[in-house]
């Protein structure tokens, strides 16, 4: 499990970049002038034409663990919640809110009256079969045992071979009546809901087509705003279409959103600009040549780009184990020269590890005003910190490993890293080691490198999603880095604080500040941004934080006639 879930980790933020840059971006939540609206403004053909960078690898929702299928699962299936176009979880299949017992460990959802595409019924069993299969090792699911495991009551024990999947904490008390069970009390599970992997699956179904299920569109039915037509594990190109029999189909005012693999930027270019695309991502050269285009749209997404500190490699103790070298090797580095002029894409300085504009408290305060900026650039403290560091370690030079992709915006990034922090550091010397991602995992793995650059992106809507990575015994935490205080404050916040949520906030933004500003445990670069073409005659495609970059239900066409 180690070693899957950290190549998803590192799979999802190195393919997040390649994919929005040809999907695009689009308004985060619907402005108020679309909202505005009427019924009678649509156009009479509703459709959406989308340029996008690569297939969709799995449609099988126990199964998907990238990207591209969650935003797929994400139209065309849905859970008992789903973000809305705010970004907050609302009940989907749930007909409203839980019951949630004083303990917080059970919740009852009762299920809204709603049908599968084929026009079966989507009930309660259908929930405890996918969850059952998600968390079955047999099955082979990455992100069932990584989501459920320590959350859902039984799934560690489960995904460990030393219960059957029937102890999973989900129960159908009848058609329409569901319960979990949790291991401890999860303070943003209801977020989890939203999430492809906790969807239903109907069971006659997936038995019916055994291992063929989902393996193309004509063997996946679904629960949700669109139908998927004309895919297959080849297909250049296909088409999620209105699903009529979708509880709130009345409110889809989308009939078809085709898609169109173009992995080069420019042609995506070309067909918006002849017309043939409604939208089209930029990257690079073109970014920069539409920066100011009308029609641009710009996302801020909720990944954070950065490096992290290997401080024992192959059993002894690195150079990096040294705070104030890593301090120095974080504070060297222009940020924001590296998001306006390298990166030039929305992308903005990342002084922080949770990201901006990602996690509210219950007055709508956002994360980053409790700790603010940390370790903005500072070449002056840089370089005396690092003079400090080598003196303690008795060394008037270091020569480090420097680890990151192959791709050419890998290599663009590196160049400009290695420039600032040589430039800044004497008698620093990065052996730049840029590989193919299989390669990258593997040394990753091992820990087989000094300093790697790497990045995440969410899974869930809380904080601890970025903070609990550097737990000591986190399955992500390759890098020796531990701390007793760091570990104590994440075990109460998944504990004794997880009811109290105050508490819990001040909690894990003191996780971070030790982490980021007084630990260095990793060195902050960017929080990733998209910039798309996109015609002013598209409305309210929504982009979200997780479960799926985009979702189409609230899209709609006005003024391309």
């Amino acid at each position: 499990m180690i070693k899957r879930n950290k190549a998803w980790a590192l799979m999802a933020t190195a393919s997040l970049a390649a994919m929005l840059a040809a999907c695009g971006g689009g308004p985060e939540t619907a402005t108020d002038k679309d909202k505005a609206a009427s019924q009678e403004g649509l156009d009479s053909v509703q459709e959406l034409r989308i340029t996008t960078g690569s297939g969709i690898p799995a449609m099988d929702s126990v199964l998907a663990d990238d990207a591209v299928s969650f935003t797929m699962l994400n139209n065309a299936g849905e859970g008992l919640y789903r973000l809305d176009q705010e970004n907050t979880a609302i009940p989907a299949m749930a007909s409203g809110e839980p019951e949630i017992s004083e303990d917080g460990l059970n919740y009852t959802f009762t299920l809204r009256d709603a049908n599968w595409s084929d026009g079966s019924p989507v009930t309660a069993h259908d929930f405890v079969f996918a969850w059952q299969r998600a968390a079955d090792p047999e099955t082979g699911s990455t992100y069932g045992p990584y989501m459920m495991a320590g959350t859902i009551k039984n799934a560690s024990a489960i995904a460990a071979g030393e219960l059957d999947k029937s102890e999973l904490g989900i129960t159908a008390e009848d058609d329409q009546t569901l319960v979990v069970s949790l291991e401890r009390p999860i303070p943003y599970f209801l977020s989890l809901m939203a999430f492809g992997t906790f969807y239903p699956q109907n069971e006659a179904y997936v038995t019916e087509h055994g291992d063929d299920y989902a393996m193309d569109s004509s063997k996946l039915i679904s629960n949700g705003p669109f139908t998927l037509a004309n895919w297959d594990a080849t297909a250049m190109s296909w088409e999620l279409e209105k699903n009529p029999e979708y509880w709130d189909a009345e409110n889809v005012k989308m009939e078809t959103v085709e898609f169109n693999i173009v992995p080069d930027p420019g042609t995506g270019v070309n067909l918006y600009e002849t017309g043939d695309a409604d939208r089209a991502g930029l990257a690079g050269e073109f970014a920069m040549q539409y920066a100011e285009d009308e029609e641009v749209v710009r996302v801020l997404k909720p990944s954070v780009y950065y490096l992290q500190f290997n401080q024992q490699r192959e059993g002894e103790t690195t150079p990096l184990a040294n705070p104030k070298l890593r301090k120095a090797l974080a504070l060297s580095f222009n940020k924001q020269d590296l998001a306006d002029i390298v990166l030039a894409n929305g992308s903005i300085p990342a002084n922080f590890l949770v990201p901006t504009e990602f996690t509210f408290d219950a007055d709508n305060e956002d994360f980053r005003q409790v700790n603010g900026d940390m370790m903005e650039f500072n070449a002056e403290e840089a370089k005396a910190l690092w003079a400090e560091g080598l003196e303690e370690e008795g060394l008037t030079e270091v020569s480090l490993e420097y680890l990151s992709g192959d791709t050419e915006l890998s290599k663009k990034i590196d160049a400009y890293m290695q420039d600032q922090m040589e430039g800044n550091l004497e008698g620093l010397t990065l052996e730049m080691s840029q590989v193919p991602f299989n390669v990258l995992l593997d040394k990753n793995e091992a820990q087989d490198y000094d300093i790697q650059s790497t990045g995440w992106g969410p899974d869930f809507q809380d904080p601890i999603t970025f903070l609990d990575l550097f737990a000591t015994e986190s399955p992500q935490n390759t890098m020796a880095y531990s701390n007793e205080q760091v570990d104590e404050l994440l075990e109460q916040a998944n504990g004794e604080l997880a009811l109290k949520p105050e508490e819990r906030w001040q909690a894990l933004a003191e996780v971070e500040r030790i982490l980021v500003e007084e630990d260095a445990a990793i060195a902050n670069m960017y929080q990733f941004g998209s910039m798309a073409l996109q015609k002013p005659y598209v409305h309210d495609v929504i982009t979200h934080p997780f479960t799926g970059d985009f979702s189409y239900k609230w899209a709609y066409i006005s003024g391309r006639e």
